[in-house]
């Protein structure tokens, strides 16, 4: 019987793993990784049989760490469904589809491409934290106290078929005017789901036109990692929207968890405005039902909240907290300013497919543009984006802090639910640390006025500056 020394993982955070490879992540690591995650959940279910789901995306390294991964998970006597090349959102279809105990996702979605990491799930797509079993999953992957058992067998699953008829259950095709959509899917993982969901647009004779770019998975990643929030990664979106007069435009991350939209005119929106427009698409539906967000930006969803009738539930962020806030409250939606969207008909599960399906048919249904449907919440209240600093050794506790003396002679209202949230009324901000990178991310935003915003963000960007903080967004 194999035995295992004790050593130390570095890569767990907050609520997924990711590491640089060869520095805190390596195949041995995701063995251990994968084994402690078998052994935990398979103790907890008590099964004679039990079955877990494993993807990776397109990256060169994530092969490698998923046959890691189901190794472990094997000698730890728990079956695997292998999904081959696939983005997050499947993993947690799949988990919930076929009854498993558990589900992984080989990503590093939009980090750099000498990085990786790990994305899990329990039973029912459930979220998994350090406050929710990874804590202990770190702990056992340390020790290398494994127990025996005989060894799991793997099932490979190349179809998708469920899967697709699972979005498109989102919308209603009958409803679908037509319409020029652009897809960039940055080579990640999002091409063959695309593909797929086009075939059943055409199948049900949808008016809908896409017009695919950078669309083959490419591990290289020869037109960059894509990350549409960076503002440069942004261009190539927006110039084929122009150039093809599309109704609007999508940008996908690596895993594709996260959808980012571009109107007519090529103008990039901000996410906190697709919560609220999604937010507003929900409620009205369905009256009453509760929207979780994160406190990041939260002036235009509080309003629209508030003046359809829901309930507002705030969520720390991170997919892992959203998550568990929707299903405590029964939430029908939740969204991110990050561009994560949750769906409680998708097991309170984030997709970024779902939302660009949602807002065609919501263009459809009310004959509007995208540039119409935001440009009020835009007016309203003005945000600045996010504004991301890199610390360059600094402590971004520290940094917080002096922030918050900076500002203690206005009394603001306070809200430390993630990072500090100082809210003056008119106006307000919310700087917090990253769990994925080193970074600490600023956002700040107004009740209508544009001016007190630019005023507001030169003096907090300048700030952060004086304090070693320097501009990561470039």
């Amino acid at each position: 019987m194999k035995t295992f020394e004790p050593i130390a993982i570095t890569c767990f955070k907050a609520y997924d793993v990711r590491g640089e490879l060869g520095v805190s992540l390596d195949e041995r690591i995701a063995y251990r990784i994968g084994r402690a995650f078998a052994q935990f959940l398979g103790e907890q279910t008590c099964q004679d049989t039990a079955t877990i789901v494993v993807g990776a995306d397109i990256r060169p390294s994530s092969e490698t760490l998923k046959a890691a991964v189901i190794d472990g998970i094997t000698d730890a006597g728990i079956d695997v469904i292998d999904l081959g090349m696939t983005g997050t959102e499947e993993v947690y279809f799949a988990t919930s589809h076929y009854q498993a105990i558990g589900g992984i996702e080989i990503t590093a979605s939009h980090n750099p491409i000498n990085y990786n990491g790990l994305k899990m799930v329990r039973e029912h797509s459930r979220p998994i934290s350090a406050d929710t079993g990874l804590a202990q999953v770190q702990a056992l992957a340390e020790s290398g106290q494994f127990t025996t058992r005989p060894k799991g067998k793997i099932t490979q699953l190349a179809s998708k078929d469920a899967y697709i008829a699972k979005l498109m259950s989102f919308i209603d095709t009958t409803k679908l005017r037509p319409q020029k959509i652009i897809i960039n899917s940055g080579n990640g993982a999002a091409g063959p789901v695309v593909d797929a969901l086009e075939s059943q647009l055409i199948a049900a004779n949808a008016p809908i036109e896409l017009i695919k770019i950078h669309h083959t998975p490419d591990g290289s990643f020869p037109n960059g990692i894509p990350n549409p929030m960076i503002i440069a990664n942004q261009a190539t979106t927006r110039d084929a929207v122009l150039a093809h007069q599309a109704d609007f435009g999508v940008a996908f991350d690596g895993d594709f968890d996260r959808c980012f939209l571009f109107d007519a005119n090529g103008r990039f929106i901000e996410g906190s405005y697709v919560v609220g427009m999604l937010a507003e698409a929900f409620l009205q539906k369905h009256p009453k039902q509760t929207i979780v967000y994160d406190p990041r930006v939260i002036y235009n969803t509080e309003n629209v909240v508030s003046r359809l009738g829901g309930v507002a539930a705030l969520s720390k962020s991170g997919h892992s907290f959203i998550k568990q806030v929707m299903r405590d409250e029964q939430a029908i939606y939740g969204g991110e300013m990050s561009a994560h969207h949750y769906f409680k008909e998708f097991f309170y599960c984030d997709s970024g497919m779902i939302v660009w399906l949602l807002v065609s048919e919501l263009l459809s249904s009310t004959g509007k543009s995208l540039a119409t449907l935001v440009d009020d919440y835009i007016a309203k209240f003005p945000s600045s984006g996010e504004l991301n600093f890199r610390l360059g050794g600094h402590d971004a506790t520290s940094i917080i802090t002096k922030l918050e003396q900076l500002f203690a002679n206005e009394n603001p209202s306070k809200n430390t639910l993630d990072g500090l949230s100082l809210d003056f009324g008119k106006w307000r901000f919310n700087l917090r640390s990253s769990n994925t990178e080193p970074l600490i991310r600023l956002n700040i935003e107004s009740r209508g006025d544009k001016a007190l915003l630019a005023q507001k963000t030169a003096e907090l960007v300048s700030f952060l500056q004086q304090h070693g903080a320097a501009s990561a967004d470039h």
